[in-house]
C-alpha cells in the first residue's frame, strides 16, 4: 500500500470523474430534477409521479449522445419555473441542434416542447422524446390510453416483464400515482408506444417516440425540421405531501429455502492474472466458477485448460458456457467441443451451449436469424457431455430469453445474466435498476416450466453487447452505458451493487447466482490492465466486492430467510440463519447520502462489521476485514454512510 490517500470519489466510485449534481427546481408542490437538459423524478408533494421525461437523440448503435447545452436559463417565482436552453448533439460525421422550454407550475403541469434541425445529414435510431413511468406502485396496475386516432382504451402496465409492447399508437397515458389521485401525460409530434425497461434491468417502463415497426436507423435530411411536446396534468385530488422521511425499517420474516451457492465467472484473457491471484482469490471460496468459450475470440484447448486450472485451485466446480458458432454443421461443432472437453478432468460439472445467433438482440416479432434448433443443440449436449448438467437459455440479457423462450424440457436449469449499463450510465440508474430484479425473478419463474433458473455472471458492467457490435471501448474508466470496464465495479457502490443483485434473486428463488469474475473488469482485486484504475494502479489490493463475495459465498447452504423493508429501493438486505442458531444479516445502502436503518430487537447485543468510505484502505488490505467485528449493536439502529455495507450478527 502507499501513503496516498484515495479520494472520497474513489472510494465510493472507483473514479475521480467529476459529476454535475442535479438542480431541484420546484414550483409549489411540484418539484423535478434537472439534469443533463431533462427532468428525472417528477414529484407532486413528495411523491413520485413520472421518472423522467427527456429528449434524447441516438446515433445508428443506439448509443445516446451527451447534448452540449448553452443559454441556459432557469427561473423560479415560487409557484412555477421556467427552464430553456439550445443544445447540440454531434460527433465526427453528424450534428443535430436543437431548442427546449420547459414550465412547470404549483398545480402539478408540466410542459416540455423541442424543436430541432438536423445541422448534417444525421443518421439515428431514435431522436425526440422519451417517458419513464416508475414500477413501484405502477406494475400491474390500471392505466388509461388514448390513441393516436384518438380512441380510448383502459388496459394495464404488466406485471410480468412483457417481451413485446404492451402499449402501442399512444398519444396519451393516464395512471394512479396516489389515492385518488392521477397524472396525464400528453405526448405530441409523432406516434408514441411503451416497452417494459424491466426486461433490461431497468426499473421503469418506456414510453419513446416512433414505433420500431418503422425502419431504423433511419435519416434526417440536412435542414429537416422536428417538433415534439410532452406535457403532464393532474387529475383528481392532490395528494397531501409526504412526511419526513423515517428510518428504512427490516424485518426477518420466515424461512424460504436455502442460501443459493455463489459462483464467479471467468474468461480465458483473465486466466493468467487469476492463476497468479489465486491464493487470495481462494480466500472467497466461491461454490462454482463459469468458464467462458467461444472460438469466435480465439479461444481453443489451452484456454479450457487454463480456465479450469484456476478453477481446480479454487476448489471450485468448473461450469462452462460455450458459443456454437455455426448454424449448418453445429453438430460436428459441438462434438469437436465434447472431444477436447473429454481429455480434461475433472468435467464440467454443468455445460451450458449458446447460438452466436441469439447473442444478438431480435424484436419480438423478427425476423429471426438462422438459428440451430435449440431443443437439438441441448438433445446433443446431453448425450455428449453425460456426467454434466444441462444448461438452457441466453448468455445475454433477461431480454433475449424473454424473447426467445428455451425449450425448458430439455434442460435442466435456464440461464440468463445482466448488467446494469444497457440504457443508462450514471450512479442512480445503476442502483435504482435493482427495483426490476423481483418482477424479473418472477417473471423468469413463470416461463422456464418448473425448472430451476440460475443468473449471471452478472455484473454492473457489460461481458456482451447483444444491441452493438461490442460494449463500448473505455480506455480512460469513466463513466458510460454499456461499458465492460466500469469504474465503480472497484468502488463502495460496487459492493452494495452485488449485495443487491445476490439478495433478490435468492429470495426470487435463483438456484445459483454468478456474480463478476476473480480479476479483470469484473474482478475482485487489482489486477494490472490496459485502462486506469485510480488509487489501486499505485497501491493494489482488494476491491470491496471482494468481502462481499466471501461473505455470500461462506452462507450458501445455511437457512435463507424472507425480510420485509420499508424502502427497498434504498437499502437491500439478506438475512440468514446459521448452524449455530445465529442469524446473520447482510445490508446494503444503495444512496449517496447516509441512510438510518431499524433492524429490530433480534440484533441488540449482536455484533456488526461496516465497510464504508472511512474503512476503505482498510478493507483492500485484509482479507479478513469483515470478520472483525467494529462493536456491539446498541440499538436497533444504525446508521450507514453512502454506499455502505453492513455485516450483523445477532448475539
Amino acid at each position: 500500500m502507499t501513503d496516498k490517500q484515495p479520494s472520497r470519489a474513489v472510494r465510493l466510485f472507483g473514479t475521480d470523474e467529476a459529476v454535475e449534481p442535479p438542480r431541484i427546481v420546484t414550483a409549489g408542490a411540484l418539484s423535478v430534477e434537472f439534469e443533463t437538459g431533462n427532468l428525472r423524478y417528477i414529484r407532486y408533494g413528495g411523491i413520485e409521479m413520472i421518472r423522467a421525461i427527456s429528449f434524447i437523440v441516438r446515433d445508428r448503435n443506439w448509443a445516446t449522445y451527451t447534448p452540449l447545452l448553452s443559454n441556459l436559463l432557469v427561473e423560479e417565482n415560487g409557484d412555477s419555473f421556467a427552464i430553456s436552453y439550445d443544445a447540440e448533439t454531434k460527433d465526427e460525421d453528424q450534428s443535430f441542434r436543437y431548442s427546449a422550454r420547459i414550465t412547470g407550475a404549483a398545480d402539478g403541469s408540466i410542459d416540455f416542447m423541442a424543436e430541432g434541425k438536423a445541422a448534417t445529414d444525421f443518421v439515428t435510431n431514435r431522436t425526440g422524446f422519451v417517458v419513464l413511468h416508475p414500477i413501484a406502485g405502477v406494475a400491474g396496475r390500471p392505466a388509461w390510453v388514448e390513441t393516436a386516432d384518438g380512441k380510448k382504451v383502459d388496459t394495464s402496465f404488466p406485471d410480468l416483464i412483457s417481451p413485446a409492447q404492451p402499449i402501442m399508437n399512444m398519444r396519451a397515458i393516464t395512471h394512479e400515482f396516489a389515492p385518488g389521485a392521477r397524472v396525464v401525460c400528453r405526448m405530441e409530434g409523432d406516434v408514441y408506444e411503451m416497452e417494459d425497461q424491466r426486461n433490461w434491468m431497468d426499473a421503469s417502463y418506456k414510453t419513446y417516440v416512433r414505433p420500431l415497426a418503422k425502419p431504423w436507423p433511419y435519416e434526417l435530411k440536412k435542414g429537416e425540421k422536428l417538433k415534439q411536446k410532452v406535457s403532464l396534468r393532474l387529475d383528481g385530488e392532490a395528494p397531501e405531501a409526504n412526511a419526513k422521511a423515517k428510518p428504512v425499517t427490516i424485518r426477518v420474516g420466515k424461512w424460504l429455502g436455502a442460501v443459493p451457492p455463489l459462483g464467479v465467472g471467468l474468461a480465458p484473457e483473465d486466466a493468467a492474472s487469476a492463476a497468479k491471484a489465486v491464493t487470495l482469490l481462494g480466500q472467497i471460496k466461491p461454490v462454482y466458477v463459469i468458464c467462458h468459450y467461444d472460438t469466435r475470440l480465439g479461444h481453443d484447448q489451452k484456454s479450457l485448460s487454463a480456465m479450469l486450472k484456476v478453477a481446480k485451485a479454487l476448489k471450485a466446480d468448473a461450469w462452462l458456457e460455450a458459443v456454437v458458432t455455426k448454424v449448418e454443421g453445429f453438430e460436428k461443432e459441438i462434438a469437436g467441443l465434447a472431444k477436447q472437453v473429454s481429455r480434461l478432468k475433472p468435467p464440467f460439472k454443468a455445460v451450458f451451449l449458446s447460438s452466436a445467433s441469439d447473442m444478438k438482440s431480435t424484436q419480438p416479432t423478427g425476423p429471426w436469424p438462422p438459428c440451430p434448433p435449440l431443443a437439438d443443440i441441448y438433445r446433443l449436449a446431453r448425450r455428449l457431455f453425460p456426467r454434466s448438467r444441462i444448461g438452457g437459455g441466453m448468455m445475454s440479457y433477461f431480454t433475449e430469453i424473454n424473447r426467445k423462450r428455451p425449450p425448458a424440457g430439455q434442460a435442466d436449469f435456464i440461464s440468463f445474466t445482466n448488467s446494469a449499463l444497457v440504457h443508462a450510465s450514471d450512479d442512480r440508474s445503476v442502483t435504482e435498476g435493482l427495483e426490476a430484479l423481483p418482477a424479473m425473478a418472477k417473471s423468469v419463474r413463470a416461463l422456464s416450466g418448473g425448472k430451476p433458473f440460475a443468473v449471471g455472471p452478472s455484473a454492473i458492467g457489460m461481458r456482451f453487447n447483444p444491441y452493438g457490435a461490442a460494449p463500448q471501448a473505455n480506455p480512460n474508466d469513466v463513466r458510460q452505458a454499456m461499458n465492460r470496464n466500469d469504474p465503480r465495479q472497484r468502488g463502495l457502490i460496487g459492493a452494495a451493487w452485488a449485495l443487491a443483485y445476490f439478495a433478490h434473486f435468492a429470495r426470487g428463488g435463483a438456484s445459483a447466482i454468478a456474480l463478476g469474475g476473480l480479476t479483470g473488469p469484473f474482478g475482485a482485486l487489482y489486477s494490472k490492465s490496459a485502462w486506469p484504475q485510480a488509487w489501486y494502479d499505485t497501491s493494489k489490493g482488494l476491491y470491496p466486492v471482494f468481502h462481499v463475495l466471501r461473505g455470500l459465498a461462506r452462507l450458501a447452504g445455511n437457512d435463507l430467510l424472507g425480510l420485509e423493508i420499508s424502502r427497498p429501493r434504498d437499502v437491500q438486505a439478506l438475512a440468514a440463519r446459521r448452524p449455530d442458531g445465529k442469524t446473520e444479516l447482510w445490508l446494503a445502502n444503495l444512496t449517496g447520502e447516509t441512510v438510518t436503518v431499524d433492524i429490530g430487537a433480534m440484533f441488540k447485543g449482536g455484533r456488526k462489521m461496516v465497510l464504508d468510505e472511512h474503512r476503505f484502505i482498510q478493507a483492500a488490505d485484509k482479507v479478513e476485514f469483515l470478520d472483525r467485528s467494529r462493536g456491539k449493536v446498541e440499538t436497533s439502529r444504525l446508521t450507514l454512510d453512502a454506499y455502505a455495507t453492513c455485516r450483523v450478527i445477532s448475539p
